[in-house]
């Protein structure tokens, strides 16, 4: 399977879940398996499908970074437990997206960038929309319920840290800085996430993202695989 067939097929899948609220997909994976990059390239093929798409990302809801390294700046416990405001996504996005919300929504409460809160004004969501959201630790207890389907990227360590890496390096990053942080913090506090939420074993649709032109779908909605 290439990766224009992958991307019709997850919109197919992803389209034909049809409830009396938004469609909350939830993008997970280890940081540079293809999170983003995925949910970005989702959205032409499911607008074709027939639906609205709402794009947002976990990185509209970091905790202020006091917060974030409470626990220190290379702890991977301060990673995993203390990353992220999951009341404010789930005040702002998710629970208005759900079966029991408003439609009224953010996409993002918190720029990490700049270290302050979001002053944006809300939207309101067609009942048909579907959110294409992507993160790290998306299939942790807190959220579960709040995803209508969840798709796992599954790339072995190896591959995500120079993925990581070769990023950074474009954008202007030290490499050795880089690796140091993916070894010292984010690789082992990811592997909290996947030890205690086993988010694999949580997902609809899993799909080996390893080679980026041809994934490979290992867990669908379907026969067709």
């Amino acid at each position: 399977m290439n990766r224009a067939e992958m991307l019709e097929q997850l919109a197919r899948w992803i389209a034909a879940v049809r409830l009396d609220h938004p469609t909350r997909v939830a993008i997970d994976g280890v940081d540079g398996s293809g999170k983003t990059t995925l949910a970005d390239e989702l959205v032409e093929p499911v607008r074709r499908a027939g639906r609205a798409v709402i794009r947002a990302s976990v990185d509209g809801f970091h905790n202020p970074r006091a917060v974030r390294y409470t626990r220190g700046p290379d702890s991977p416990e301060g990673y995993f437990l203390d990353s992220f405001d999951y009341a404010a996504l789930k005040r702002e996005l998710l629970d208005p997206l759900g079966p029991d919300g408003n439609a009224s929504f953010r996409t993002a409460a918190f720029d990490y960038r700049v270290d302050r809160p979001v002053e944006s004004p809300r939207r309101a969501a067609s009942r048909d929309a579907v959110l294409l959201f992507d993160g790290v630790f998306l299939s942790r207890p807190v959220l579960q319920a709040s995803w209508d389907l969840t798709i796992w990227l599954d790339v072995p360590f190896e591959i995500t840290v120079e993925r990581a890496v070769a990023r950074d390096s474009r954008g202007g990053g030290d490499a050795a800085v880089t690796r140091g942080k993916y070894d010292a913090r984010y690789v082992p506090g990811q592997r909290l996430y996947l030890e205690r939420c086993r988010p694999r074993d949580c997902a609809d649709i899993v799909i080996d993202n390893s080679i980026f032109d041809r994934p490979r779908i290992m867990r669908g909605l379907g026969a067709n695989l």
